[in-house]
């Protein structure tokens, strides 16, 4: 029997959320930390599912912290630039393309190694040949274990590196966010170049602007190039405060844009390093209205109209554009969003399947989605695909003055596992 989770009927939305730590900072100050010389306290991490299994999979490999009871301090001894597992394991990384991509590289520099990643059976459906064929031209050793071109697989360690390496980046940032954090590790200095357009440019900008924090220099050149300085070491700021999680931010703004009432979500300002920032950029060209504190970020109701851009450099936040779009005016547009394809689900597959339900008339192509909003949105049930953010977005659909049913709600521990909790804490009912 499936898990429904049945929101009513929501009549204003107005509050304030303590934003929970960012993913995509998480994960990647974990890995930082534990290559770092020194002690690293992180403040506001966040607590989910693919935190945990970075987690998990340090521990396995020889690093050693501490985490404080409700899991959002951890104080991590850093490493000295060195993972080396010193037996055969078997490390299970669930659906999290932070954590596998990451550490396949870094497995990767090993002179010897024997570890197996693999995860759930949507993340072997998830691209890592691109990655592979870079670490395999340095030397690496990785073998498939199952379906050619996607975990889990078998890596063996000995990439040395090259003094220039090229990655295909068109699908997944990760990928090059992967060599940056282990190139400063290499003898020699690298330069990395990308072949084709690069995707969600600005979680690149997270991975260097957090490196620089740890010690690290990479110079960019318009993100066509990287050049990044060998033999060095990453160093430990002592303590760091992670900001609250700008995607999951989207999800509370929209609902005040569309219901308030004012949200004031608090952790997160105008200065955050992450792109999804953006988000609230786009919500106040829509019609809301914004305000932008000393470390909150306000928003209310306003009439919503349609917009059409492109979100190739915010997919993730793009889903709650989408879900938005049904409460405006006009027809909305969203481009260049193929990376949609390979993420927990295929995204715009499932977003067209589900806003249909609405009464919406879809468009859907390669990388874009066109969406004809309702006159009035249908009562529906919505089929989450075990991605957190389809369940995350559609809880919007509460907003309409109809109830709306969550299948598998339970999917959102990936990232937010008090979402639903948070979110009934700003609803209000008839």
């Amino acid at each position: 029997m499936k898990n429904i989770l049945i929101l009513k009927s929501v009549n204003k939305i107005h509050g304030s959320i303590n934003l929970p730590g960012s993913k995509s900072i998480s994960n990647r100050v974990l890995l930082l930390s534990s290559l770092a010389y020194g002690t690293t306290k992180l403040i506001n991490l966040l607590n989910s599912d693919d935190i945990n299994h970075m987690l998990n999979a340090l521990k396995k490999l020889g690093i050693k912290f501490t985490l404080s009871n409700n899991k959002t301090k951890c104080l991590i001894i850093g490493n000295h630039g060195i993972i080396n597992p010193i037996k055969k394991i078997k490390l299970f990384l669930g659906n999290a393309g932070t954590v596998m991509r990451p550490l396949t590289a870094l497995l990767s520099l090993n002179n010897k190694c024997d570890v197996i990643l693999t995860g759930e059976p949507r993340m072997k459906e998830r691209p890592i040949k691109h990655l592979v064929d870079t670490l395999r031209n340095g030397g690496a050793i990785i073998n498939y274990l199952e379906k050619k071109n996607f975990p889990p697989i078998h890596i063996k360690g000995g990439f040395q590196g090259n003094n220039s390496i090229t990655i295909e980046s068109s699908i997944s940032s990760q990928f090059l966010t992967s060599l940056l954090i282990i190139s400063p590790l290499i003898k020699a200095d690298t330069l990395i170049k990308v072949n084709n357009n690069l995707v969600s440019k600005p979680y690149i900008d997270i991975t260097i602007k957090l490196m620089k924090i740890f010690g690290v220099y990479v110079k960019n050149y318009n993100y066509k190039y990287f050049k990044i300085s060998g033999q060095q070491n990453y160093i430990s700021p002592g303590e760091y405060l992670i900001e609250g999680d700008a995607s999951s931010a989207s999800y509370f703004l929209s609902a005040a844009a569309i219901k308030g009432g004012t949200v004031k979500l608090k952790n997160i300002n105008k200065d955050s390093i992450q792109g999804d920032i953006k988000y609230v950029n786009i919500l106040q060209k829509m019609g809301a209205i914004v305000y932008y504190g000393k470390n909150y970020i306000s928003c209310t109701k306003n009439i919503l109209k349609s917009i059409n851009m492109d979100l190739n450099d915010i997919p993730d936040v793009a889903m709650t554009i989408a879900v938005t779009s049904l409460f405006a005016s006009g027809i909305t547009t969203i481009k260049n969003i193929y990376n949609w394809r390979v993420k927990e689900t295929d995204r715009l597959k499932a977003m067209s399947n589900e806003l249909k339900k609405t009464g919406a008339k879809i468009i859907t192509g390669l990388d874009y989605i066109i969406i004809f909003p309702p006159k009035y949105i249908k009562e529906t049930i919505i089929e989450t695909y075990n991605d957190h953010r389809m369940a995350m977005c559609f809880s919007l659909l509460s907003l309409s003055n109809k109830s709306v049913s969550i299948i598998n709600p339970n999917c959102t521990s990936k990232t937010y596992p008090n979402f639903f909790k948070e979110f009934k804490k700003i609803s209000f009912y008839n």
